[in-house]
């Protein structure tokens, strides 16, 4: 074993580094060690407006080296198993590293390759998707070309990261459509493997506004199984309402695709996964429900909210709390109520922000009076636009827990 830490960090990405952040903030001398391969951190919030021509690709990705908190190590290095017996993490690099406690946040897989044919088709033939920071580009440059035919969207299975962004991709497109006045030579279809158009009823009537104003064909039970990029073909497995499936190919000129997703291999082949294969946690203390060391936030973790940037802001510092808890021998103290954020952009200029928690509770930052987050709004978009990029780089990822202080879990408790 190369070097034991007080705490390792599984993942620099958005839930890692700002809970390393968060942890030192609080208490400047313990040893931190993140564990990240990657040189680029991506701010892929930001990826939606690279599609729809709002922001350049630059604006959405910094050097790993420049946000790792000052006081922790990072080790550039992939971890390969984990041996929570003994307390120690494998790494891809031949070393491990051990621990008093661990927090692991390492994202989750997008699944290009379980569809035929997409991994192949995208960033050529018309196949795009905002999933991606190489190929966000490429649905502005598809958008802005396009003057007819039919522009397929996607959505498959939950859960998945940032599940709006399907949808997003849409409004945006077909508003520079409308915006170029090309929009009664598109056929837009909205293939969803779901039943509803969002998750959360509340925010349903002012979307379905621009699905009708966009004359968006909705297809419910509609999963994308696979693409032919030469033939501009896309095959679904279409479920109907009494259940029975059948496969239907369309043709389009223009297809936004985003991937099946799930858990890590590395996390579903361990003992931190759950059934799913998601790394087991308890959803308002975010401590693991078997190993008692261990703590996990972010996209990779079984929690139930929306996985959202925004949701993990909200988390680090509730892991944070209870992990310094933890190490000083306590019960836990702070409670996440399963806070997410999905700054819905219908048009070019105006967001329906939604704000939810566990079982779909509205959760507003804002008073209504200030931010009404169930209509379109010019102040949502000025906030996705402008304030929550900087937000996320100078707040979230440096330990700054702007309307993100965490819940009491005694309080909690007798709310309950």
């Amino acid at each position: 074993m190369s070097a034991t830490y007080d705490v390792v960090v599984i993942g620099g990405g958005a839930g890692g580094l700002a809970t390393a952040a968060s942890l030192l903030k609080r208490r400047p001398t313990l040893s931190i060690a993140i564990v990240e391969p990657s040189d680029t951190h991506y701010y892929q919030p930001g990826w939606t407006m690279v599609g729809g021509g709002i922001f350049a690709p630059s604006k959405t990705h910094r050097p790993q080296v420049s946000l790792i908190p000052a006081g922790a190590t990072w080790i550039k290095a992939a971890a390969t198993a984990f041996d929570t017996a003994v307390n120690c993490v494998r790494l891809s690099n031949g070393d491990s590293v051990g621990y008093r406690a661990m927090v692991v946040s390492p994202g989750l897989k997008l699944d290009w390759d379980a569809i035929p044919g997409l991994k192949e088709s995208l960033g050529r033939n018309g196949v795009t998707s905002n999933y991606g920071y190489d190929t966000a580009p490429y649905t502005w440059e598809l958008v802005q070309a396009m003057r007819s035919g039919r522009a397929l969207f996607t959505q498959p299975p939950m859960p998945i990261k940032c599940a709006g962004a399907p949808q997003k991709a849409m409004y945006l497109s077909a508003d520079h459509w409308r915006r170029q006045d090309r929009l009664q030579d598109i056929e837009i279809e909205f293939h969803n493997a779901g039943p509803v158009l969002f998750g959360v009823a509340a925010y349903v009537p002012a979307l379905m506004e621009y699905v009708k104003a966009y004359g968006v064909d909705l297809k419910f039970g509609s999963r994308l199984v696979g693409v032919d990029g030469q033939a501009k073909q896309a095959r679904f497995v279409v479920t109907d309402a009494d259940g029975t499936t059948r496969e239907e190919v369309r043709e389009y000129d223009f297809l936004h695709a985003c991937p099946p997703q799930t858990a890590l291999d590395v996390v579903r082949d361990s003992a931190l996964a759950n059934e799913a294969g998601w790394i087991d946690v308890d959803d308002t203390t975010l401590r693991h429900k078997r190993i008692e060391n261990v703590f996990g936030l972010g996209d990779g973790t079984s929690t139930s909210n929306a996985k959202t940037a925004a949701a993990a802001r909200k988390q680090a510092p509730v892991v944070a709390e209870n992990l310094l808890a933890l190490l000083d021998g306590k019960d836990m103290v702070a409670a996440y109520d399963g806070y997410g954020s999905c700054p819905l952009t219908v048009e070019r200029g105006k967001i329906v922000l939604a704000e939810f928690g566990y079982g779909g509770k509205l959760l507003p930052s804002f008073p209504k009076w200030v931010l009404d987050g169930q209509k379109p709004t010019r102040l949502a978009w000025l906030l996705k636009s402008e304030a929550l990029p900087e937000i996320y780089w100078q707040g979230m990822l440096k330990g700054r827990e702007w309307l993100a202080a965490p819940q009491s879990l005694s309080n909690t408790d007798k709310a309950a």
